[in-house]
């Protein structure tokens, strides 16, 4: 491990001088579908109100949190999402634009950041925001020694326990941030993700109609396979009981889960977090979803939702979901998904990851973070 990643100083009060690097598609915040960017945000304004110095690198001029803010580029990137070439050329001006003299640590949230983080001189945690198996979990699996992994579940974390994970810190969310109700909602069913296979619109529908309620399928439909699914399986479903909104922003998201009448999760995939979740608890409303991924680690049942283990189980879970109390829902959010946990979490895991890192008394080896 070379010895130009060590940071200037490790004094454990010093405030950190934290380089926040993110993907070049979104701003931070977005103004819409963008979990990865709404996460980042609520962690880097809280972090400065914790009286760290945090710069933030992206794509386009705009932005909107309390930190510093380098862009790449001039443009977002979100017309080549998928392409790698961005990312990386992205990744390559962070490279010579972060250095031991302005930054102790780099947090990267970008999806190649790993595989590319050793070549620089500054300590670098990368947080993993997808599922690390398959092509991900090969990329994962070639990080750099020098580089600390955190999960943002500890399901996500079980499903590859041989990665160079440093951490697990939950997403959060400020509910100061976000409209809720002190009523149940009267609304429709919200379904509210991308258009995919593995966020179950198809089970959603039956669910709904099994339980005589109706949906609002509330979906991001931007990219090729989204379309393709969405009309060959999705639209021929449809009925009136059914509808269907295309590409909502975010305060449009925020009115329709204040108005459900519960949000309905009915993954078909190892989902490492759910964003969505944490958003429909903090607004009051409860979560209907099957025990997938990280679902349980999210939502009390009989609390704050009802989590299924059958797809046969969702209408009646549904039906019931309007005696949940909505205040039992924000509190959840308050006491175990503040952005304040989140970052206080975050400082732990950069401190650690940094002593791990810290030069060895003379005649004993430098040791590496444990694994």
């Amino acid at each position: 491990m070379a010895v130009n990643h060590l940071p200037l100083d490790r004094s454990e009060e010093r405030p950190l001088r934290i380089a926040m690097v993110v993907p070049p598609w979104l701003t931070v915040p977005p103004p819409g579908y963008g979990g990865l960017e709404q996460v980042v945000a609520g962690l880097v304004d809280a972090l400065v109100d914790r009286g760290h110095a945090v710069t933030v690198f992206g794509a386009g001029r705009r932005h909107g949190t309390r930190a510093g803010y380098v862009a790449t580029c001039d443009d977002l990137q979100y017309d080549r999402l998928g392409e790698s070439l961005p990312e990386l050329a992205h990744l390559a001006h962070v490279g010579h634009l972060v250095s031991p003299a302005d930054f102790d640590v780099v947090h990267d949230h970008t999806t190649i950041g790993p595989l590319v983080a050793g070549r620089r001189a500054v300590p670098t945690v990368a947080t993993v925001h997808g599922n690390p198996v398959g092509e991900y979990g090969t990329v994962l699996s070639d990080t750099d020694r020098g580089v600390g992994l955190v999960a943002i579940s500890h399901t996500q974390r079980r499903l590859n326990p041989g990665l160079p994970w440093v951490g697990t810190v939950h997403n959060a969310l400020d509910v100061a941030d976000v409209p809720h109700k002190t009523a149940p909602g009267r609304g429709p069913v919200l379904w509210l993700a991308r258009f995919s296979p593995d966020k179950g619109p198809d089970v959603a529908i039956g669910a709904c109609r099994a339980a005589g309620l109706p949906l609002v399928l509330a979906g991001k439909c931007n990219e090729p396979a989204e379309r393709r699914y969405y009309e060959q399986v999705v639209e021929p479903m449809l009925d009136d009981d059914v509808t269907v909104v295309f590409n909502a922003d975010r305060e449009a998201a925020l009115r329709m889960l204040v108005d459900a009448r519960c949000l309905i999760m009915p993954i078909q995939w190892e989902e490492p977090f759910g964003m969505v979740i944490l958003e429909a608890m903090a607004t009051g409303t409860p979560v209907v979803a099957l025990r997938r991924g990280a679902v349980p680690e999210l939502v009390r049942p009989g609390i704050t939702g009802l989590v299924c283990d059958r797809p046969d189980d969702l209408p009646g879970a549904l039906r019931e979901a309007d005696r949940l109390d909505p205040a039992d829902c924000v509190a959840h959010v308050a006491e175990n998904f503040s952005t304040t946990r989140m970052a206080q979490g975050y400082e732990a895991v950069y401190r650690d990851f940094l002593h791990g890192l810290a030069p060895a008394p003379p005649g004993r080896p430098i040791p590496v973070p444990a694994r």
